[in-house]
């Protein structure tokens, strides 16, 4: 991501650098008509179980849960970190995402088509089923009325899909991590590990905390980087972590408890992690991303990449009789431009929002007051400045890790022809 641009930082896993997902591949294949005309007849006859030449919804439907899996990507709906990717789309309109994928309850707007939903407002969010978004999905391939779609739809809207897949990944590419204890012995073993956790059980407040209490805690602080995948995975808890705090069970220690306990039982318990890690290797999808505001200064200076990003959003907002705009669609057009910009789509990142949302009041940008499309233009520049100087003086930085609970070559959508 950048946004400017996003800065991406690939890590190591198991001693070696992880599998970057950037959306080439699949930009290689949707762009080579021969090829994914090819592709495209061997996966309809593979999804037409009558052959009756029309693909039905219960026949689309293993085409759209299986999408992620054929990008190494966890299951749609259950990392909030990569769900974004399934949401890109090259469609005239845009998704803002809710809470379960973000991780924070708030209000966003969600202009989905007219024929799904119209300026809704989201409040106090808890989840949202990802068989909603699989019907979006499908209403893409059906066109909301449809209930068989012949090859050629099935070709169209799988490219634009297939596309806007790859932007979100060009965008933020994701680093597909396998995690097998190497790098943690490696972290156990090295001269920073005492220093570090010595600072991290600094910084715990646990009064009436037992041992198990502190070392729980401390496994959570540790990332990818040392050699620890996501220890809230309920997996990874269940099948890494519990069997290795067996180590510390039942035994008594001194309330509250002192440093050197805390560092000769942690220090157990990781390396019996290290070592179910071994046995039990888990991939994670890794991103790490820095908005500087340099992608912004990047697309002002360049007219042409900027009119032209421009133009692209005015398309996306309604005009009135008399061919003026209503500043309310600010955020929208602001949306369609953020790829170009290495922005993420508002509702996407929180202080993102942040900034966004204090651009927007600097510059009255919802007062819903209507303006001519030079001035919306004008309006949506000057926002764009506006961001970037913010980003320029606080950058914001963003690391996310999810467990890939679907094995790697599960997919059919993607896999070649045979």
């Amino acid at each position: 991501m950048a946004s400017g641009s996003a800065k991406n930082k690939a890590v190591g896993g198991g001693g070696g650098a992880g599998q970057v997902l950037d959306g080439s591949d699949i930009m290689e294949l949707v762009e080579n008509e021969e090829v994914f005309s090819s592709f495209v007849d061997h996966k309809f006859q593979e999804l037409d179980r009558d052959c009756d030449g029309k693909l039905s919804v219960k026949e689309l439907e293993p085409a759209v849960a299986d999408i992620g899996a054929a990008l190494g990507l966890p299951a749609q709906g259950t990392s909030a970190d990569s769900d974004h990717i399934y949401s890109e789309r090259r469609w005239g309109w845009v998704c803002l995402f809710p809470e379960k994928w973000w991780g924070k309850e708030r209000n966003v707007r969600d202009p989905f088509p007219t024929s799904l939903r119209e300026d809704t407002v989201l409040s106090d969010i808890a989840f949202v089923d990802c068989l909603a978004v699989c019907k979006e999905v499908l209403n893409e391939f059906t066109h909301g009325k449809q209930e068989q779609v012949s090859k050629t739809e099935f070709k169209e809207v799988l490219s634009d899909i297939l596309l806007g897949m790859a932007a979100g990944l060009k965008r933020d590419p994701i680093v597909i991590l396998r995690i097998d204890g190497e790098d943690l012995r490696e972290f156990i073993n090295s001269p920073s590990f005492e220093p570090e956790m010595i600072s991290i059980f600094s910084q715990f407040d646990l009064p009436e905390g037992s041992l198990r209490d502190y070392i729980t805690k401390a496994l959570q602080q540790l990332t990818v980087e040392q050699g620890m995948p996501p220890s809230t995975d309920s997996w990874v808890m269940s099948n890494i972590v519990e069997p290795a705090l067996q180590t510390v069970a039942g035994c008594a220690h001194e309330q509250p408890i002192s440093q050197d306990t805390f560092l000769a039982e942690f220090k157990k318990v990781a390396e019996s992690v290290a070592q179910h890690l071994a046995e039990q290797p888990v991939i994670v999808a890794h991103s790490e991303n820095t908005f500087d505001g340099s992608g912004i200064k990047r697309l002002l200076a360049n007219k042409f990449e900027l009119d032209k990003s421009l133009e692209a959003a005015l398309k996306t907002v309604p005009k009135d009789r008399n061919g003026k705009m209503s500043k309310e669609y600010l955020r929208v057009a602001l949306d369609v431009v953020g790829p170009s910009a290495g922005l993420p789509p508002y509702g996407g990142l929180e202080e993102m929002d942040k900034v966004v949302t204090d651009v927007f009041n600097m510059v009255n940008a919802d007062d819903g007051k209507v303006v001519k499309e030079d001035e919306f233009k004008k309006l949506l520049t000057e926002i764009l400045g506006s961001i970037m100087l913010q980003l320029e003086g606080s950058p914001i930085s963003v690391s996310s890790n999810s467990v890939v609970h679907e094995p790697l070559t599960s997919s059919t959508l993607l896999s070649p022809s045979s």
